[in-house]
């Protein structure tokens, strides 16, 4: 594991969080979406463990993120929270959960919240969701907003090609990041956007800020843990750096293993009762 600042920590806080940022030290953050990940991730080290509704994608298969239901996040993210001693874990809420109506965007977050032990929500938008983020946040449940490109609208950009490079969108989420800010939001996620722009943002608001595709400029990155392993092939954004090769990995072990059982090597006697 990378020697940092915050090795030594028992258990990460938006407190924690905060200092990372005024001190300068880099936050990581990764999805995880079952238990088993979730602890190899935890164990290594990490700050933040999102419950991504990109499971939607990696887990269940849907080409986007929307299909996922609030009841199949909260299973995903009990699981997680399960393995979990040391990571700060955000779930998002899914898509339909929030957006139109403030009292359900808070049934919505308080159900994550019991159900299943995590330690923050995730909400993607700005001015437009303003009453759900102030109604979620005067119960008490931390928020960390989304901004850039926003999966759950996907639709609606009708693209998931990088936002904000005209003017009046770069200023619009300059003053959205600033309005989260203000709403009490604790963190905020910018997705493939300028990276200028992402300075500017990280640079004008005093809550951390979480950059995927948003340059180097930023107070932290994510990625979706089964691009970053190389588990997801088909994938590859110009944002992202695959650390590993998984896929081919596991290929081949299941390959060795049908060689082995085809050909009686598998089981030996040393591997039988």
């Amino acid at each position: 594991m990378s020697v940092h600042q915050s090795s030594n920590i028992k258990r990460i806080t938006t407190h924690i969080l905060q200092e990372m940022k005024l001190r300068g030290e880099k936050i990581s953050m990764l999805t995880a979406y079952d238990f088993s990940m979730a602890g190899i991730i935890d164990a290594a080290g990490i700050d933040i463990i999102l419950v991504g509704d990109s499971a939607s994608n990696v887990m269940a298969g849907y080409e986007t993120t929307l299909p996922i239901t609030l009841d199949q996040m909260i299973y995903h993210a009990t699981s997680v929270v399960r393995a979990v001693k040391r990571a700060f874990v955000v779930v998002d809420i899914p898509f339909g959960s929030y957006q139109g109506n403030s009292s359900e965007a808070l049934r919505s977050a308080i159900r994550i919240m019991k159900e299943s032990g995590a330690h923050a929500i995730k909400v993607e938008g700005g001015a437009e969701i303003k009453e759900s983020v102030t109604r979620i946040l005067s119960a008490g449940v931390p928020v960390m907003g989304h901004l850039g490109l926003t999966p759950q609208s996907i639709y609606k950009f009708g693209t998931y090609t990088v936002r904000a490079r005209e003017e009046a969108e770069a200023k619009k989420l300059l003053e959205d990041a600033k309005l989260l800010e203000e709403c009490g939001c604790f963190a905020i996620v910018l997705e493939k956007i300028p990276a200028s722009l992402a300075k500017l943002v990280a640079e004008s608001v005093q809550i951390p800020v979480i950059g995927i595709g948003a340059g180097p400029d930023v107070d932290g990155q994510v990625l979706v843990v089964h691009d970053m392993l190389g588990i997801t092939q088909e994938f590859k954004p110009r944002f992202l750096r695959q650390y590993a090769d998984l896929r081919s990995i596991m290929t081949k072990a299941v390959q060795d293993y049908i060689d082995d059982v085809k050909a009686k090597d598998f089981p030996k006697d040393s591997e039988s009762y």
